[in-house]
């Protein structure tokens, strides 16, 4: 099955949280998230779906983590989150992962509403 990707707009803002946020909706996706990755670059990030919390045992750089309610909403952010922490939000949905630093560049906040676009071919 082909990834899916998708791009993040902060409608609220109107700022740009990723150019291509690529979607782990199974189970070995959710699983694997970011641990094969040496880094995160700007404008790319990974979109957990379902998920209300994640770890970063084992990652090698620090992430951004915005939580989703169904709506996209944002419900919850955590700002350089480091490797071997775990968080949780037990009202999200839904889990964005960002380059550490990319939810301040974005100026989002929670409540703000997000739009998820799918691309038709990018590359995380």
């Amino acid at each position: 099955m082909k990834a899916k990707y998708f791009r993040v707009l902060n409608r609220t803002r109107g700022t740009i949280l990723a150019e291509h946020a690529q979607l782990a909706g199974t189970s070995s996706e959710r699983i694997r998230g970011l641990l094969d990755r040496e880094s995160l670059s700007q404008g790319e990030g990974l979109w957990i779906v379902p998920c209300e919390s994640v770890h970063t045992f084992g990652m090698r750089f620090a992430i951004d983590l915005v939580y989703l309610d169904r709506k996209s909403r944002i419900r919850k952010i955590r700002h350089g989150v480091k490797p071997w922490r775990i968080s949780a939000c037990l009202i999200a949905h839904s889990i964005l992962e960002l380059p550490a630093g990319a939810v301040t560049k974005s100026d989002s906040c929670v409540g703000d509403q997000l739009e998820l676009s799918q691309l038709a071919d990018a590359r995380l």
